[in-house]
């Protein structure tokens, strides 16, 4: 059972995820927040696996609320009604694991919520080609040059959503290995983590 918690400042949105949500087999609703601030607090008494996070609410907004929750063992998808392509990059820094827009297909939302919780990042495509098409600040291409053909296979592993131990059984290697070459790959492209490395694939063709 996937443990979902629902944050938005909509009571009528949070209801009608609800509503859809709790006629999946294998997903259930833990909670609601109306703001940010008590989508984090929900985070850590209630431990869903996955938060749906609107970006704009009162107390805290959404990228304040991924700030605070760094670091915490839940996958994050913004799902937001705001078109602005600027809000796509930060969210994704700040941690989210996915992006949407409101006016996603129900069926593709429980797809997307699958997706993430097995560890795949997932963006909504206009939202995809926002991160494609915007600044790579300090994504520099040549930084991959300094990564190794192993390390190379990893991040391929990595953009794929796969965790440390299955890409320790792709490679047949311990996975105490695994977690060293992917410590090397954040560190050589200079990212913070296993999110931004996917991206970091995405946007290079690496993966």
């Amino acid at each position: 059972m996937i443990r979902v918690l629902i944050a938005d400042d909509h009571p009528v949105v949070r209801q009608g995820l609800r509503t859809f949500l709790e006629i999946q087999e294998d997903i259930g609703v833990v909670g609601e927040a109306a703001d940010g601030a008590e989508a984090v607090a929900l985070t850590e008494s209630l431990g869903p696996d996955v938060l749906l996070l609107d970006l704009r609410m009162p107390v805290l907004d959404g990228l304040g609320a991924l700030a605070e929750l760094s670091g915490r063992d839940v996958r994050v998808i913004v799902l937001t009604s705001v078109s602005d392509r600027g809000d796509v990059a930060p969210a994704m820094r700040a941690g989210a694991a996915g992006f949407l827009y409101k006016d996603v297909d129900p069926a593709a939302l429980v797809r997307a919520i699958h997706a993430v919780h097995s560890g795949q990042v997932l963006l909504a495509p206009e939202a995809a080609e926002a991160m494609l098409s915007g600044p790579a600040e300090r994504e520099r291409p040549e930084h991959a040059a300094a990564l190794t053909d192993r390390e190379r296979e990893v991040l391929r592993h990595i953009a794929a959503g796969r965790s440390n131990r299955e890409i320790a059984r792709a490679l047949v290697v311990a996975e105490k290995t695994v977690k060293t070459h992917v410590s090397n790959v954040l560190m050589k492209l200079g990212v913070q983590d296993r999110t931004q490395a996917a991206l970091y694939a995405v946007r290079h063709g690496l993966s």
